[in-house]
């Protein structure tokens, strides 16, 4: 059994870690702790939890130079709650050690982050853009730095931080030794570790667990505009205990709460941008039952520890099926059963099956609760409380009341349904949305084919883009489809303008755009398509909305 004495670290960080109740090392620190002793670049794939803070937070300590007078290591992470974890987590490994560490982040006044680093520090802990902030204000000196940790990559590709984190890496020194952590290495991540690591050594960790046997998994189509319907009809139907709800970007999860506690489900979102106190209350009327539904992003809900979640939704399906792993498995712990429920756009389905085939497990497709099956359960659910008053016995006033009523010449059955009528009023702030019909990929092929049928029979030959490859031809582009096309009048320019725009991406960064009659494809470069895709609200050309996804 290896330990953390036998890593080679110094015996006052081998004590500090004891004293933690750090019994013996993860993987991914037994396999990352002698590369970064001996200086070299280490690319690590690993979960969160996984130990992965200590497993480069260690060495790099271990190798701080105590006589520098400037700042020795960058380590950067894409939000503010897990810049201020890191910053801790050195914080506490290096008790021992006359070691300096400051976090700085956005959302934050600039004064203090500013005083701290002309105070000077050992290791700065921040999110992409305050710190491109502060270099570029002349106060973070990058220049001199011997360690640079990119944490948590993938997070900060998806949230676009990509041209950040270049422009900051570019101001290191080339001699650095630089460590890469992220979940998974999609194409982009892998690109940004040969152009700016020396042959590093890859340390994988496999997850060990998929998804529990006790977790009830259900997917149901959706168009993408009736998530929130789909996601009320289930909630009146699930009726969940303690519900933990999944949504791509922080403003996404603020505005589904407010939706949700607008349509009577009381939700409170948990995001990167709330301070630490706010996420303790949060978490705190969580586990105490005054709010039963949380909408996070997945970065947030990392570290949230609570055994007793009835249901999961993924409101936005996620990139990785690992990270669909990681979400469902919130449910179904302490040997209780669980509900993890997807939400799926017609053209999602093809990420549905490589998750599926991903944890080797089907997860079935169900119909979306009709308007009548949610007005037949809301009955059933009062005349259910009116049996347990009943059974109760415990109405004595309220039987005084109806007795006033006969005496003025009611009918029993009659003050009944009023009462009932009473009861069910506050129906009336929660009227089921409607719904749209799917409109599925296949649909549209068999429409697209109809018509081919009829052009040929008139002579009309095909438009040569009619069957465009899904996936782009050009190296480093990644093909789109945007639910609009030639019938409703699309051009270029048009695709251009709302991307660039609406994205906040350079307009060079967009490709081949060819427009089909009802979709347009279009490519978009590998480094901005998480940024693009993360876009929460429908972009929009004039007064049409339109959706972007992966092509399938």
């Amino acid at each position: 059994m290896t330990s953390f004495s036998h890593l080679g670290l110094r015996p006052e960080l081998v004590q500090t870690v004891t004293a933690l109740g750090y019994a013996e090392p993860t993987p991914i620190q037994a396999g990352v702790i002698p590369i970064m002793l001996a200086g070299r670049d280490v690319l690590g794939q690993a979960q969160t939890g996984t130990g992965k803070t200590a497993a480069f937070a260690l060495p790099i300590l271990q190798n701080l130079d105590p006589d520098a007078r400037h700042v020795q290591t960058l380590v950067l992470a894409p939000t503010r709650e897990l810049a201020q974890q890191v910053a801790r987590a050195f914080s506490d490994y290096g008790r021992g050690l006359p070691v300096s560490v400051l976090p700085v982040y956005g959302g934050a006044s600039y004064d203090p982050q500013i005083r701290g680093l002309r105070r000077g520090v050992d290791i700065v802990v921040g999110t992409p853009g305050r710190l491109l902030d502060l270099a570029r204000r002349r106060v973070l000196d990058l220049s001199r730095i011997t360690a640079l940790v990119l944490d948590e990559a993938d997070e900060m590709l998806s949230m676009g931080f990509i041209e950040d984190i270049e422009t900051l890496l570019a101001q290191t020194p080339p001699s650095r030794q630089t460590a890469l952590f992220s979940a998974t290495l999609p194409p982009a991540i892998r690109h940004l570790a040969r152009d700016y690591m020396r042959s590093p050594q890859a340390v994988t960790v496999k997850r060990q667990q998929l998804t529990a046997a006790a977790i009830d998994q259900r997917h149901y189509l959706v168009n993408p505009k009736d998530k929130l319907a789909a996601l009320t009809r289930l909630f009146e139907m699930e009726n969940p205990a303690r519900a933990l709800i999944f949504a791509r970007t922080r403003i996404s999860t603020g505005e589904l709460a407010s939706a949700l506690s607008a349509r009577g489900f009381p939700a409170e979102a948990l995001n990167g941008d709330m301070s630490q106190a706010s996420r303790e209350q949060v978490l705190r009327r969580f586990r105490q039952g005054r709010v039963s539904v949380l909408v996070a992003t997945d970065v947030a809900a990392r570290g949230l520890d609570i055994d007793d979640i009835s249901h999961v939704f993924n409101y936005d399906l996620p990139q990785d099926p690992e990270v669909y792993v990681h979400r469902v498995g919130r449910t179904a712990r302490a040997g209780k059963k669980g509900v993890a429920i997807t939400l799926v756009a017609p053209k999602e389905t093809y990420r549905l099956r490589q998750i599926q085939r991903f944890t080797r497990q089907e997860i079935a497709q169900a119909p979306i609760p009709s308007e009548g099956e949610i007005a037949r359960g809301r009955e059933e659910a009062l005349l259910a409380e009116v049996l347990k008053w009943l059974k109760r016995g415990r109405a004595k006033r309220e039987k005084q009341m109806v007795e006033a009523l006969m005496e003025l010449g009611y009918d029993p059955v009659d003050i009944a349904a009023a009462a009932l009528k009473l009861a069910r009023k506050a129906e009336k702030q929660r009227p089921i949305m409607p719904m749209s019909d799917i409109r599925t990929p296949r649909a549209d092929r068999k429409s697209r084919s109809s018509r081919d049928d009829s052009s040929r029979r008139h002579g009309h030959s095909r438009n040569r883009y009619d069957k465009p490859a899904t996936r782009s031809h050009e190296a480093g582009m990644v093909r789109l489809v945007i639910d609009l096309g030639r019938e409703d009048g699309l051009r270029p320019n048009d695709v251009v303008g709302a991307l660039a725009y609406q994205a906040d991406i350079p307009g060079k960064t967009i490709g081949k755009i060819l427009i089909q009659d009802r979709h347009t494809l279009v490519d978009v470069n590998e480094a901005y398509v998480g940024q693009v895709l993360a876009r929460s609200a429908p972009y929009r050309i004039g007064r049409r909305s339109f959706t972007v996804n992966l092509a399938a």
